[in-house]
């Protein structure tokens, strides 16, 4: 049965275009269609969709709103359409807050060069996302935490019962490997800022080191979900640049467009920052920057690969993992997409898989701050 899709926008122009592609494709049809926020939440109860494409800026009610009432009301996956300007990334960035699970810029022209390109990853994002219609749930709202505030107490935490798997319904408590580390990288895509959100919000001010973090995210998005993460968090989180000293208790986010790679030696060690390049398919690249930081930091790098589609960081945590670093992959039922984090896991390259909700509490175990 073909995955039914609510299309809400005010342009008729815009709704008939996405309408036409999602019904090109045969495991997808549009059983409807809302010109504002108020017709969404309306026809979200009435047609019961598996997915609704949503607009930001609407008339009546805006989409930011209707998502929320959506969430509350008759949770379904959601993918926003956004403008690439700095409030149309912060007007985005409210709407994953309020529960929608991805998003793509609304002029085709900046998700590809290649028309048929754009075509296929909106078919393909519409697919992903209709996968999560089950286990979808009522967003929690985001935790206000600031620099100031003290950090409580992680709770007691279990070890993996078997290689590679993460035992939820376990009371036993996690277990440090003993290792000492030098940097923390992280990588991910769709579903990776409510995800990264959920994990930095929970890490204190006095993390031992510092945090990288690649998430496939266009230039014009990356200074706002930067300062929107340090507004929240009790570590600093700051948009990359080049030249920029690593420091404990910071996190680097690599800007939209562009690769992070490492220079110098653990200890005194700077970020160079570089244009994206042609033939890149990811600006930044998880590869690119777990690649370098296998060369620089060795085995001493804690890694984290967490939901995305593709398999983008596999082949950068294998090179971490040759020079003898620990990688971890967030397991498949947290995951918004379960692609990033099943290459690594297929290919043998991580040692545990992690419910999303726990692996703050695991990495606090692991640098030995509980």
């Amino acid at each position: 049965m073909a995955i039914k899709v609510l299309v809400v926008d005010d342009s008729s122009f815009f709704r008939r275009r996405v309408s036409e592609i999602i019904n090109s494709e045969s495991r997808l049809e549009v059983i409807g269609v809302a010109t504002n926020g108020k017709e969404a939440v309306d026809k979200a109860i009435e047609l019961e969709p598996d997915v609704i494409t949503m607009d930001i800026e609407m008339p009546v009610m805006d989409g930011i709103t209707a998502v929320k009432k959506i969430m509350a009301q008759s949770p379904v996956p959601i993918l926003m359409f956004s403008s690439l300007t700095h409030e149309g990334a912060k007007a985005t960035l409210d709407a994953l807050d309020a529960g929608a699970l991805d998003f793509l810029p609304k002029k085709f022209e900046d998700i590809s060069r290649n028309r048929d390109e754009a075509v296929t990853l909106l078919q393909q994002r519409v697919i992903q996302i209709a996968s999560k219609r089950r286990s979808i749930r009522r967003p929690v709202s985001a935790p206000q935490a600031t620099r100031q505030q003290p950090t409580p107490p992680p709770k007691p935490a279990s070890s993996p019962a078997k290689p590679n798997k993460f035992n939820a319904s376990s009371a036993q408590r996690f277990r440090s490997s003993g290792k000492s580390y030098k940097l923390t990288a992280i990588g991910t895509s769709t579903g990776g800022p409510v995800a990264l959100q959920k994990i930095l919000t929970k890490l204190p001010a006095n993390y031992p080191h510092p945090i990288v973090l690649v998430q496939h995210m266009p230039a014009a998005f990356t200074a706002a979900f930067a300062s929107r993460l340090n507004t929240l968090c009790k570590i600093e989180v700051k948009e990359a640049q080049d030249g920029d000293v690593l420091r404990p208790g910071v996190a680097y986010l690599a800007p939209g467009g562009k690769q992070m790679m490492f220079d110098g030696r653990p200890g005194s060690t700077k970020l160079k920052v570089i244009d994206g390049g042609e033939k890149m398919n990811y600006k930044p690249c998880v590869d690119v920057t777990f690649g370098s930081a296998a060369k620089i930091f060795s085995d001493k790098v804690l890694s984290m690969i967490l939901t995305g589609m593709g398999a983008d960081g596999r082949e950068g945590a294998r090179m971490l993992k040759s020079a003898g670093a620990t990688i971890w992959a967030q397991d498949e039922e947290s995951c918004v997409v379960y692609g990033m984090p099943q290459a690594v896991a297929k290919a043998g390259i991580s040692t545990e898989d992690l419910p999303l909700d726990r692996i703050a509490e695991r990495m606090l175990v692991e640098v030995g701050l509980t």
